[in-house]
């Protein structure tokens, strides 16, 4: 990238630099395809309800329905049947079927016309029990795949389930809520159809004081799944009812629940800069903050993915985080025991230091420098790509002194390493990186210095073999620099070796320059 020019501080204040804010918009949405692909683990889509021990207390006689073995089509004939307690006999049998641990025959029973049946059943107000099964079974069968979903959804399911989340039986509206979930989890188009039947309000009204740990993960749970998916997202006027919800969820101390409201918060925030308003307007920051200190993965995970998409808006919208004490938390991330989490933080800082030299001062004054080094040295690859854009970045927005700390900290041997990648990419980056110190060192007559430091690092062979590399971005910029800072006249003009005061690296003026005074 290019360096900037020397009069930063006329820019507008609530804009990153333009180039570079689109260039982490890029990246953010490039990281974001990556996440979203390893996020399978993390947040589950669909989920089964296999929970044999909550069941509502019916007239069916379970000792005598374990005993027997029912087939498919005992259970169709039983749910066809006129006699109220042959149906919920038969659909109990359904969805204990549905509800097996291994191998549910959720196929055959989709093909055998349990469905619309089942979907008929939820009308039955004057049946709770009725409901209930029906609505667990259609669960599962919605915890398939997505044609297995769309069978539910292409039968009607959708008005009904959403009707069902009134009902007077808690388990039966609770019931609705995870089917409603697992319908809403298939996707854009089958979580608007939930959304255009008016779930959001319903479900937020369920979240009371009183409503049960269970009750209330399921419910935010399918919060959640109705703020995912970006292609298209979710109306916002729609989701953004649920901000003031999710910011009372993250003072909860359940950490499904915590876990759940953050992943929703993280769907909200992966957007533009007046979604991210909208979620900072809401209150959360402070906290969501404060669950960067978590030690339970399962929530500190989505809450770094939410920080990190809130830095990726304007100057104050990164701010916010910065003034909640976020660099911290960031910091002890780099050093984290799980690989994931240092490239997310690494990520979040790339896009901090993207920002004005006062946020990357921040950066500094908040230790930030050194962690970020050690994982560009010894960090997994996936790690060490989003340190590099976070030099770069350093290096395309900070000050000239700025950029002398990172060097003297030890930037340029790992850094020059990264040259050697088999990523194209990422050299690219490390050569824009090299690129502006040397344009620093030279606004403060010190390049043979910092040239000479590159050299002494093994920084000179890399960049000489990348002349010859495959992709022409490479090697027309591997040539650039060479000729530009290494050539033999500028290597006769000076033999200067860095100079160093208490074993701390000087760019350090010549006497000509009027910055006489210009220590580190």
């Amino acid at each position: 990238m290019p360096a900037p020019e020397a009069d930063c501080h006329s820019r507008k204040a609530n804009f990153k630099f333009n180039s570079k804010h689109e260039e982490a918009r890029r990246r953010r949405s490039e990281m974001s395809v990556e996440l979203r692909k390893a996020r399978k683990d993390e947040q589950l889509l669909k989920r089964r309800n296999l929970d044999i021990g909550k069941e509502l207390q019916s007239t069916v006689d379970e000792s005598n329905l374990s005993a027997v073995s029912i087939s498919i089509d005992d259970i169709i004939e039983g749910m066809e049947s006129s006699v109220q307690a042959v149906q919920l006999h038969a659909t109990q049998a359904c969805r204990k079927m549905l509800s097996r641990e291994k191998n549910p025959p959720i196929e055959n029973m989709i093909k055998s016309g349990i469905v619309p049946r089942c979907v008929e059943f939820l009308d039955y107000h004057h049946n709770p029990a009725l409901q209930f099964e029906a609505a667990w079974a259609l669960t599962n069968v919605a915890s398939g795949t997505s044609e297995q979903t769309h069978v539910v959804v292409k039968h009607g399911a959708i008005p009904k389930l959403v009707a069902l989340l009134k009902s007077a039986s808690p388990n039966v509206a609770e019931q609705a809520v995870w089917a409603l979930g697992n319908i809403a989890g298939d996707g854009p188009v089958a979580r608007d159809l939930v959304l255009g039947y008016n779930a959001m309000p319903l479900l937020l009204e369920l979240i009371k004081p009183d409503t049960s740990v269970t009750f209330t993960r399921n419910i935010v749970w399918t919060l959640s799944n109705l703020c995912r998916n970006k292609n298209p997202p979710p109306s916002f006027e729609v989701v953004r009812t649920a901000l003031p919800v999710l910011n009372r969820l993250l003072s909860n101390s359940d950490k499904d629940i915590l876990a759940d409201a953050c992943w929703a918060l993280s769907y909200l925030t992966d957007g533009s800069n007046d979604k991210i308003q909208a979620v900072i307007d809401c209150g959360v920051i402070p906290k969501l903050v404060q669950l960067l200190a978590s030690t339970e993965v399962t929530v500190l995970t989505p809450a770094l993915r939410a920080v990190g998409n809130i830095v990726t808006g304007n100057d104050m919208q990164t701010d916010a985080i910065i003034s909640a004490g976020g660099l911290q938390h960031l910091g002890l991330l780099l050093q984290h025991h799980r690989m994931n989490i240092v490239k997310e933080a690494a990520w979040t800082i790339s896009n901090i230091t993207a920002g004005n030299m006062e946020q990357i001062q921040h950066v500094i004054n908040n230790g930030l420098l050194s962690p970020l080094i050690h994982v560009l040295q010894s960090g997994d690859f996936k790690s060490q790509k989003e340190a590099a854009w976070a030099v770069t970045n350093l290096t395309s927005g900070g000050s000239v002194q700025q950029l002398a700390q990172l060097v003297q900290m030890g930037v340029l041997e790992p850094f020059c390493n990264l040259l050697e990648a088999k990523d194209w990419k990422i050299v690219v980056v490390v050569l824009d990186g090299l690129t502006n110190i040397l344009n620093a060192a030279e606004k403060m007559k010190e390049v043979e210095r910092v040239a000479i430091m590159i050299e002494e690092v093994g920084g000179l062979d890399k960049l000489e073999a990348l002349q010859h590399h495959d992709a022409e971005q490479v090697y027309q910029k591997a040539i650039a620099m060479i000729d530009s800072f290494f050539s033999e006249a500028d290597a006769e003009e000076s033999t200067i070796t860095p100079t160093a005061t208490d074993g701390q690296l000087e760019f350090k003026p010549t006497e000509t320059t009027a910055q006489k005074d210009f220590n580190f």
